[in-house]
């Protein structure tokens, strides 16, 4: 057959053949083919507008794919009309108006196609039309990769869409697809993108992946039905779903999502089933608004790789876990706001380092025989109006099983609490809640502790081997009845309080964390102000500052800038003019090193010298700044200045306001509206910002304004191992125990040693150390049956953790 021509073979069963033979183009040769007839085409180039309207079929030679170019120049390459087939044709369009491959009638079959274009859409159904697409390829860098539209429909297998400007796949109008085994990859907009009313796409062993949108979107009263199909690497959130939206995920996988796995909104309904969600940057689940809804079955999500909440529920929306899995994560459940629920059912929370439930702002948390395990805190209920149950659930190795705090409300039943490092169950700050039938174990602290005369109700609680006491009230405290501990005092049924004097317990919920403190350290909702307990003058403080362990250079910074302020003031004082001194502040180096504690003694100091009212500390984060809408950053930032007025606002690692990927990203909002009022309550707020030396180079590059805010970097360095050494050293003295001999070499060996990487904690890092050595003495004494004064007070070398 000659170059460029077109063979037609006519298949019927007339003998009428006059339709056979070969064509100079394509355009006759299609002009000429009836129904049935089989249109072979040579290899070439043509620069041809297509119309296929009869059911033909149009195919290149075999055995030399994409040896035939439809490439015209402007305008659809190939529009087809009629239930025909088209194979193995490489098809090119230009017009950025119109798509390479336009499909409006029928129910052809399209097989091996590929599509490179630079088009509206590399492939086009609509209307009525219901193509079965095979093994095609599209490669779009104009705009959407397939576009299926206005009422249309039909199944793609096997399909690739290797480049889309926009959407990988769009449907819109109606349109109802279903893929099966595509792969969908580098677009520039969502990889799925479903909206409108009706419209509608079912996906079957589908793969999404490096898209810079969203992975799959459906706004607009869509659905989406994914079974058994990946979504991963995408730019932006894995899932987003939005008005009134409806998706069914099973069998699914969503992961290394830089952003929220899964984020819905407005009314917008997601089924969950036996899926995955793992490694997020967010929230694995993100559920904002009323009448928004997830119900999850037999799902499981972990491996943050951010400091979000796992599964984020607020604004009145509802999320229902049942037989789930969520671990490894750094929060599991936050529920917010009044109106907003979470029913959690026979599932596993695990590995998680903060809290593992929090309720919080009016919000409602049900969970039924659930297991909740390694966590710093198991279930919080944070303040008025919260509430809840937990009935039947075991919450085990946490430092606190259960606190209740600021009026809080819930109802605890049958709850079992095992070995917790601090109090089985912590009332405080006018926390209520009814405790039914409860039991704690193993508690290196207190089995209840409920503090601040909290009205709490305990019946038919038990305790059992609490290493401070079953339990501990303050004066004017619980409402007790038929509870029993296996400590020789007990609590006599009836009481409000235990029956032996105790002493009142005025700690707070704002004390460090540790084996051998009271109560647990959590950060609340909202950053709580620390009030310095009593009027200091700015050398007492300075005092203070000196005792601490290293820091030399720190130290000369904050006293030479103490100076300077103080001269400033006598200089008024006798009529001078004052030098312009800027308080903000720029702390710079690794966590552990005591950063907020001189930040904490700065605002007191700043306070004794008449340069701020209050001198308190507010600290905060990006968390705490930074919104999910439009216009909310702005609001936190402010209502977050507004608690600091007076005193010191300290923002942690300052420097994820200013992600180095920020795209969409409401933090450069956050510093914009930070500049702003530093600006304008220069004389009522301190500002210091906090974080690795690094990023708080880059952080202070990103707006032209803020650099010029702070007066000065004060550089904290990682504490030397003696230094280490003489923390663990005063941690000793402070809880009544003594370093035997050999013990301080073995320390010194023991920092040396230890690993510095990103999780090194410096100061953080030698309490822990004490901690451990307490723990393992503890469990050495506890075989002796008469141990004497030294053996209970005594740390020997042997008592160190094992090197990481």
């Amino acid at each position: 057959m000659a170059q460029g021509t077109v063979q037609v073979t006519h298949t019927g069963t007339s003998r009428w053949r006059r339709r056979t033979g070969e064509y100079a183009s394509l355009a006759a040769a299609l002009e000429a083919a009836g129904d049935g007839d089989v249109l072979t085409v040579a290899p070439g180039t043509y620069r041809e507008n297509l119309v296929v309207q009869r059911a033909v079929t149009l195919r290149g030679p075999e055995g030399s794919p994409g040896s035939v170019r439809i490439a015209p120049i402007d305008g659809v390459a190939l529009t087809v009309r009629a239930s025909a087939t088209v194979q193995d044709l490489h098809i090119e369009g230009q017009d950025s108006a119109a798509p390479a491959l336009l499909v409006e009638e029928g129910a052809p079959e399209i097989v091996d196609v590929r599509v490179v274009t630079r088009s509206a859409a590399g492939i086009e159904v609509r209307g009525g039309a219901r193509p079965t697409v095979r093994r095609c390829t599209v490669d779009n860098a104009g705009g959407a990769g397939i576009a299926v539209l206005d009422g249309g429909g039909g199944v793609f297998e096997e399909c690739e869409v290797v480049a889309a400007g926009q959407a990988g796949v769009a449907v819109r109008g109606g349109a109802h697809p279903r893929l099966e085994r595509c792969r969908v990859h580098h677009t520039s907009g969502s990889g799925l993108s479903v909206t409108g009313e009706h419209s509608g796409l079912e996906a079957v062993g589908c793969e999404v992946y490096e898209v810079k949108g969203s992975g799959v979107q459906v706004t607009g009263r869509a659905t989406a039905h994914l079974t058994d199909c990946d979504v991963h690497r995408t730019t932006a959130d894995g899932i987003t779903l939005d008005t009134d939206a409806v998706l069914t995920l099973a069998d699914c996988r969503i992961h290394d999502i830089p952003e929220n796995a899964i984020d819905l909104r407005s009314r917008s309904v997601l089924t969950l089933t036996r899926s995955t969600v793992r490694q997020f940057g967010r929230n694995g689940l993100s559920v904002w608004d009323p009448g928004t809804r997830v119900d999850a079955n037999q799902c499981e999500i972990h491996d943050s790789t951010g400091d979000y909440p796992a599964v984020w529920v607020s604004d009145g929306a509802t999320a229902v876990l049942e037989a789930c899995r969520v671990h490894d994560v750094p929060d599991a459940l936050f529920v917010l706001d009044r109106g907003s629920r979470v029913d959690v059912v026979d599932s596993d929370l695990s590995q998680v380092r903060n809290t593992a439930v929090s309720v919080s702002d009016g919000a409602t948390a049900q969970l039924d025989d659930c297991r909740i395990r390694e966590a710093a805190t198991g279930a919080w209920f944070r303040d008025h109006g919260s509430g809840g149950t937990l009935a039947n659930c075991t919450v085990d190795a946490t430092q606190t099983g259960v606190i209740v705090t600021k009026g809080a409300d819930p109802t605890i039943e049958r709850c079992t609490v095992t070995s917790p490092a601090e109090a089985g169950f912590y009332v405080s700050a006018g926390g209520r809640g009814s405790f039914h039938g409860c039991r704690v174990s193993g508690s290196g602290g207190y089995g209840f502790h409920v503090i601040d005369g909290c009205r709490t109700s305990l019946k038919k609680c038990r305790t059992e081997r609490c290493a401070r006491g079953g339990y501990e009230f303050a004066e004017d405290g619980p409402l007790v009845e038929e509870c029993t501990s296996d400590e020789s005092g007990g609590v006599r049924p009836g009481s409000s309080a235990a029956p032996e004097p105790v002493v009142p317990s005025v700690q707070t919920a704002t004390q460090t964390v540790g084996l051998l403190s009271a109560v647990p350290d959590q950060r609340p909702a909202a950053p709580q102000e620390e009030q310095p307990q009593t009027a200091r003058t700015s050398q007492a403080v300075l005092g203070e500052l000196d005792a601490l362990v290293g820091l030399e250079s720190v130290k000369r910074e904050v006293r030479a800038l103490t100076d300077m302020i103080e001269v400033g003031r006598r200089r008024q004082e006798a009529g001078l003019k004052a030098a312009s001194v800027r308080r903000h502040l720029v702390f710079t180096g690794s966590p552990g090193t005591g950063k907020t504690t001189v930040a904490r003694l700065y605002g007191e100091i700043l306070a004794s010298l008449g340069v701020l009212d209050k001198g308190h500390l507010v600290e905060v984060s990006r968390v705490d700044l930074v919104g999910e809408h439009i216009g909310s950053t702005a609001i936190r930032t402010q209502e977050a200045f507004q608690r600091a007025h007076g005193g010191v606002l300290f923002i942690d690692e300052a420097y994820a306001l200013s992600p180095e990927d920020s795209g969409r990203d409401f933090g450069r909002e956050a510093i914009d509206t930070l500049v702003k009022l530093m600006e304008d309550q220069r004389d009522s707020v301190v500002v210091i910002v906090a974080g690795y030396t690094a990023e708080m180079e880059r952080f202070l590059s990103v707006n032209p304004g803020v650099a010029s805010r702070f007066s000065r970097t004060i550089t904290f360095s990682d504490y030397l191992p003696e230094e280490l050494l003489r923390i663990v050293e005063q941690q000793a003295d402070d809880h009544e125990y003594r370093l035997a001999s050999g013990t301080p070499e073995a320390l010194l060996k023991y920092f040396t040693a230890l690993p510095k990487g990103p999780a090194f904690g410096n100061g953080r890092t030698a309490r822990q150390t004490f901690e451990s050595m307490v723990e393992r003495h503890a469990g050495r004494v506890a075989q002796v049956d008469e141990p004497d004064k030294d053996a209970l007070t005594l740390l020997y070398p042997e008592d160190l953790p094992v090197l990481p």
